[in-house]
């Protein structure tokens, strides 16, 4: 039989540690902002595009994914967009926002068609805004807009959702993990750094937030 005396003072000397050395920790958040190069954008980028490599960053951000698993993504924004974004995904990995993927629309040669049926998260695309007037650049072109998780937050175009598969999320009232709510961590979290959230369009983009809102 172990003394009594024995036992308490290891349990004393147990309380004695410090908090984290007593529990697993959750892993921090990390971000890490780098440059970016044309040969990186080869599907994405082409001469004539409004912002050239340069003034592009790789973002690399920790996140949570649906299964509740800590993963690290890269997303491809403007340079001035990079910090922000940055405290943006903080908060959304802080309260365990749940995001499918996080992959530079490269991965998917620039289709953001494909990208939305992987349920992916992205930012720079080379590409024309979708609009029925006059042609023009999207704000995914300056790399000033972000797609998250695009099955859950589908876009609404022509009368139809868009990817197909979001169709089953187009009832907003029925909140479920990842989707974009008004009051929710999601859209407060890019409020935070003054970008709007394209769910309050007449033909909601749910998946859609920018920096000038459009």
């Amino acid at each position: 039989m172990v003394p009594r005396l024995a036992v308490a003072g290891a349990l004393a000397a147990a309380l004695a540690l410090p908090a984290a050395a007593r529990s697993v920790a959750t892993p921090p958040f990390t971000a890490r902002i780098g440059h970016v190069t044309a040969a990186q954008l080869r599907w994405s980028y082409r001469p004539g595009c409004p912002v050239p490599p340069s003034g592009l960053r790789n973002v690399r951000l920790a996140y949570w994914d649906f299964s509740g698993r800590r993963r690290v993504g890269t997303l491809v924004v403007a340079a001035s967009a990079a910090r922000p974004v940055s405290r943006v995904f903080r908060i959304l990995y802080r309260a365990r926002f749940p995001i499918r993927s996080m992959r530079p629309i490269d991965a998917f040669h620039g289709s953001d068609p494909r990208s939305m049926a992987a349920d992916n998260t992205s930012g720079f695309n080379c590409r024309a805004a979708v609009t029925s007037g006059p042609a023009s650049w999207s704000e995914h072109a300056y790399g000033l807009a972000i797609d998250v998780d695009t099955r859950e937050n589908p876009y609404h175009e022509g009368g139809r959702w868009l990817p197909p598969a979001g169709a089953r999320f187009a009832d907003r009232a029925n909140a479920r993990p990842g989707m974009a709510v008004a009051g929710g961590v999601l859209v407060r979290a890019f409020a935070s750094i003054g970008w709007s959230w394209g769910g309050r369009w007449s033909d909601p983009d749910y998946q859609h937030f920018s920096a000038t809102g459009t």
